[in-house]
């Protein structure tokens, strides 16, 4: 078994940036990932055109500000070479290839037992420490809904995560499943090299510019969250104007509160809006089945597509191996407390960028938490037990 003072579940952004705390306040510590890279969503599951949605001085992880000759919106293989950067500058050391499959608290010994599968392996390794740090992320495993006929589809299937460019899919009819930032970005993508482009739009949704996220998010050191939401949501309005007659409706609730509430982020437009308007991107409504090459829709009209791709988000299966927690976490991997107070639990047990803000203010949960273990690792060590015996040697 190995033992150490703090185990990091997890080295996405979150957790590279936790560790990096922890190594600047010399507190001992391993970082389990279960990929085979660090941060594997922007490293090997992200595609071409992604850039970061909100400027560059938002999405900073501690203690290493972008570089000045970055781009205010910075582009997948930019910010990519900046978490090399970070990895390397705070001496950041995954541990590979292990998947967590238990985490246990031991009331008596006062620690975490933590138990991992080695991928490479197939061998189940024991970890103890005092403290636990989940930083599992907010996009862990691809999400595919259940849809009735799917199986019979006889074009391809995919999630976003496997999506790289639109360029080997011109002149082919492709749907995308979910209407979130990057099923958006994507159909614009795919509408940009020629694809036949249609986007399932079931619920109402947020729609905003860059610069008005940016606008959002400088008024909140100043205005409250409801105020913020009406200046923002009469921009939005102001500029796309009323976008039902093309199959987009706006929510009842502003755009920041849905993204606190739900974890429903606001999308970013990139342009896709503008294709929708023109008719290069087709809204569809939601899916009723499958027949072969067929889809029929909720409307029931039906067309034939070559390919299906769901951008349909993830799910947390946190909880399945997160024993003894009743207070931090709730089923969704989610914390329950809302920010910024989401970040620490009983019994050492933390969570970090699990708050539903994605990059945004993610990063400070890595230094609460490493400031947080350093006070606890300099409390005074408790004098050690009064020997008691009743020995008659030891009465005399």
């Amino acid at each position: 078994m190995k033992e150490t003072v703090v185990i990091v579940a997890g080295a996405g952004p979150t957790g590279i940036s936790t560790s990096g705390c922890l190594n600047l306040q010399s507190i001992p510590h391993i970082l389990l990932e279960r990929e085979d890279i660090y941060c594997p969503i922007w490293t090997k599951k992200s595609y071409d055109r992604l850039h970061l949605h909100l400027a560059k001085q938002f999405c900073e992880l501690p203690h290493m500000p972008f570089p000045d000759s970055y781009p205010t919106y910075v582009p997948r293989k930019l910010f990519v070479q900046y978490l090399d950067d970070y990895v390397t500058q705070f001496n950041v050391n995954p541990v590979y290839n292990r998947s967590i499959e238990s985490a246990a608290y031991d009331k008596v010994a006062g620690k975490w037992f933590v138990k991992a599968r080695n991928l490479k392996t197939d061998e189940v390794e024991e970890y103890m420490s005092t403290f636990l740090v989940v930083a599992t992320g907010e996009t862990t495993d691809p999400f595919v809904p259940e849809i009735k006929g799917i199986e019979s589809f006889k074009g391809e299937v995919l999630h976003s995560t496997k999506y790289k460019t639109g360029e080997p899919f011109g002149n082919k009819s492709v749907m995308v499943v979910g209407c979130g930032n990057s099923g958006m970005e994507i159909a614009y993508d795919l509408s940009n090299f020629g694809a036949k482009t249609s986007i399932i739009i079931r619920n109402p949704t947020h729609v905003m510019t860059r610069w008005m996220a940016y606008v959002g998010l400088s008024l909140f050191k100043y205005l409250p969250y409801e105020l913020v939401d009406e200046i923002v949501l009469s921009l939005s309005k102001l500029w796309y104007g009323d976008m039902s007659k093309c199959g987009i409706k706006r929510p009842q609730e502003g755009p920041f509160a849905m993204k606190d509430k739900y974890g429903k982020y606001p999308v970013v437009d990139v342009g896709t809006i503008g294709k929708i308007k023109s008719g290069e991107i087709q809204v569809l409504p939601g899916i009723s089945s499958v027949e072969g090459d067929e889809v029929i829709f909720t409307d029931g009209k039906s067309y034939q597509f070559d390919v299906i791709l769901f951008a349909t988000g993830f799910h947390r299966v946190t909880k399945k191996w997160l024993k003894d927690d009743d207070e931090l976490l709730g089923e969704d991997g989610i914390a329950k407390q809302s920010y910024p107070n989401h970040w620490k639990g009983k019994n050492g047990l933390y969570c970090a960028g699990l708050a539903r803000k994605g990059l945004y203010g993610s990063g400070v949960d890595g230094q609460n938490i490493a400031n947080d273990i350093k006070k606890y690792c300099e409390l005074p060590l408790p004098p050690p037990p009064t020997a008691t015996c009743n020995c008659p040697i030891f009465l005399k």
